[in-house]
Formats: structure tokens, sequence, C-alpha cells
């Protein structure tokens, strides 16, 4: 070894010496996550091996049993899902949620912006005052505005369609979307906007340029959690839409389904995964975007 190349090793051999206490040291913690998550994920492990299952013998033998003889024969199938979706609506209620969903996420997201750049940067008479009511309304529980909604949508003809269910989940969701979005536009620098003002910009010139882009971090946090919340949504959803089979949604499909194939697990796994998989593929694909929301604005530099 050159004399040069010995700094570089006995640098090498020093971090790996540091690193090992450190790596003992959180050993237990790393196991201990692991088996958290295994046990976390043990309940859909076992719905997914269930809902591709011969009908035969989910009624023998546990879902587990199949991962121990996974080449047996007749062992899986997805007859399961053919029949959930033609048959049972599941299909048609997957659109429909699609339907319902994507606009009950993108309409109150637009709105709180505005809302929370206001509350923020746009001093008015009563902007105190109003904040406080949107903050109060986080505290309301949504069941008591349940009939008062319903009675004015049956008089204005909006029950059991789409516009009405996403006024419904805009409203819904409006108080918290502003809130979050307010503690993190709030603290962003004074100097910023003191500066786009000189420069001539105005309100929607500064939130379109300056807001929006750095922004981006709390605006996919709550998108990710409205969209999650709207999507599993059963109650508003079995109120203001029905329980019809050309806008019900797949929790109230989900629901439908129970009753009437209350013993027939292989075609309730197949629909609940149906109903948890966007879900699922949603969070853990920005789950990375979900914390940084969460956490963007929480300490303020």
């Amino acid at each position: 070894m050159t004399a040069s190349a010995q700094p570089i090793e006995s640098a090498r051999v020093a971090r790996v010496a540091a690193w090992r206490p450190l790596f003992v040291r959180s050993l237990p913690l790393r196991l201990s996550v692991l088996a958290i998550c295994a046990l976390w994920t043990l309940p859909t492990l076992g719905l997914l091996v269930t809902s591709v299952r011969n009908p035969l013998n989910i009624t023998t033998s546990g879902w587990w049993t199949a991962l121990l003889n996974p080449f047996a024969p007749n062992q899986w199938t997805l007859s399961n899902y053919q029949t959930v979706m033609a048959s049972d609506g599941m299909g048609n209620a997957f659109i429909n949620s699609l339907i319902v969903t994507l606009p009950s996420t993108v309409i109150p997201i637009t709105i709180a912006a505005f809302a929370a750049y206001a509350f923020a940067w746009v001093p008015f008479r009563g902007r105190g005052i109003l904040f406080t009511i949107v903050v109060g309304l986080l505290v309301v529980p949504i069941q008591m505005s349940l009939i008062p909604i319903l009675q004015i949508y049956s008089a204005g003809n909006l029950y059991g369609s789409f516009l009405g269910i996403w006024l419904a989940h805009t409203g819904f969701g409006l108080p918290l979307a502003i809130f979050l979005l307010y503690n993190f536009i709030s603290q962003l620098p004074r100097d910023l906007f003191e500066s786009a003002a000189i420069d001539g910009a105005s309100h929607l010139q500064a939130f379109t340029r300056i807001v929006l882009p750095l922004s981006v971090p709390a605006l996919g946090a709550f998108a990710i959690f409205q969209f999650l919340w709207v999507w599993n949504d059963l109650l508003v959803a079995l109120v203001f839409l029905g329980p019809g089979a050309e806008v019900r949604v797949l929790p109230t499909a989900l629901f439908q389904l129970i009753g009437s194939r209350g013993g027939s697990w292989h075609l309730l796994t197949a629909g609940a995964f149906i109903t948890m998989v966007v879900p699922l593929v949603v969070f853990l694909l920005l789950q990375r975007a979900f914390v940084r929301g969460i956490l963007a604005g929480s300490v303020k530099s």
C-alpha cells in the first residue's frame, strides 16, 4: 500500500469502527420496526391470498396454508375478481369512485390555497374572526350537517348527483385544508412578498409565481389525505348519492356486497381488495411526499 493510500484506508477503518456501535445500538429499534411492519401488513396479505384462492380451499383451510403449498393443484384462481367486477357491479363502482374522488380532491385544494394565502398575506377587515370560524369548523362533527344539507339537496335536485357529492366533500374538507396550508404559507419569508410588491407584482402574481411553487409539499400532503378520505368514505356517499347502482361508489358497493354475500368469503375479500388497492398504491408511491408535507412548516427556520 502506498503512502498516499494509507490515510484514506485509515479514514475508512475509522468510519467503519464508529458506525458499528451505532448500528448495534439501533439494532433492537430496527428489529422492532420490522416486526411492527410485518404485523401491520399481515391482514392485507391474508386478504390478498384469500381473494385469489379457490372457494373450496377457503372453507377447508386457512389462508397461510396456501403459502406453504403454493403449487398445489386448483389452489389459485382469478374467477373471484371476475365475478365481483361483472356480476356485482364493482367495475362500475370503481369508475364512479374515480369520478367522485378526483374532483373532490382538486376543488378543495384549489379553493383552500387561495384562502390560505389571503389569510396569511392579504390584509382585510375581519381576517382574524373569519380564520377563527374556519378553525372552529374543524371540531364540528360531519353528522350534524348531513340532514340540513340533505334537505337543501332535495329542494335543489342535487341528491344522487355527482355535483352534490363534490360540493359536500369540498365543504367538509375545506376547514382542514385551509388550516394546513395556512400553517405553511404564513411561514414563508416576508422578504419574498416585499420584493414582489416592489417589482409591481399583484397578489395573484405573487400567489402563482411564489406561493404555489414553494407550497408543493403541503399541497401534495393534503391531496393525498383528501384522496384517501374521499375514496374510503361510506357515510357521505351513502347519504348524498344513495344506494343506486348507477351512482354508487366502491365503499357502498362493498357494503351491499356484505349484505348479499355474507358467507361468500372469496367474493368479499376480492371486493375488499379492489376497494383498498388504489389507496394502497397511492400511499406507497407518495408516502415520502406525504411525510414531507406533514412536516413542512412545523419548524420555523
